[in-house]
């Protein structure tokens, strides 16, 4: 008996001790129905949660022209969509940016991943916040345009993001993942999980060992 109840207070301060996740997951790109101009002056912007950490980088799909490959693209997080407070803003490009493959789709556009780094804005838990994409440049000088997915398969709080366009306004969301420094809120969901994985885990446990 002193077993199980050391084994069920070791578990409850493992729980009370998880680090917050600090990230947030607008769901994966989709590639086939529809994209935004992020370039010849167009801004599209999409909210995201603070989880009280620091921005770190950030990841989006896009669709680009058969073998073009974004050298840089100008970002903002601001309080509004572009507009309102800027928190943080620059130009990626370098070393910070990464384009990987990943497909072609039905309309002969190359979908890619394109991966931000070495970015450091503060956040709020709590607060929201807009990622502004804009200025994106391929050597061709060709259009380059953020994946659609209107939030379909995202699993973090806060999501599907809110989205707007500057030339129309309120758009369906797009694809793309900020990461942030530890740590925030853990995500409710996340926790359930964890913690139902952990004790699902204990139960075995004492199965196994008859405590």
């Amino acid at each position: 008996m002193k077993l199980k109840t050391a084994g069920l207070a070791l578990l409850t301060l493992a729980l009370v001790a998880i680090p917050g996740w600090a990230s947030y997951d607008n769901g994966p790109i989709n590639g086939t129905t529809d994209a935004w101009t992020i370039n010849f002056g167009y801004v599209v912007s999409d909210t995201f949660p603070g989880f009280g950490g620091s921005v770190t980088g950030f990841s989006f799909g896009v669709w680009e022209f058969p073998g073009d490959t974004m050298s840089s693209v100008d970002w903002s997080i601001t309080s509004g969509e572009n507009g309102g407070t800027v928190y943080g803003s620059g130009t990626a490009g370098g070393r910070n940016l990464t384009d990987r493959f990943i497909s072609t789709n039905q309309y002969g556009y190359d979908i890619d991943t394109i991966t931000v780094t070495g970015l450091n804005v503060a956040t709020t838990n709590g607060a929201t916040y807009w990622l502004n994409l804009q200025n994106a440049s391929v050597p061709s000088g060709d259009p380059v345009y953020w994946d659609e997915n209107s939030g379909q398969g995202c699993s973090s709080y806060g999501c599907p993001s809110q989205a707007s366009e500057s030339a129309i306004g309120t758009i369906a969301s797009e694809a793309f993942t900020i990461n942030t420094g530890c740590c925030g809120t853990p995500e409710p969901g996340s926790v359930l999980l964890f913690g139902t994985g952990v004790l699902g885990f204990a139960g075995l446990l004492r199965r196994k060992l008859k405590l």
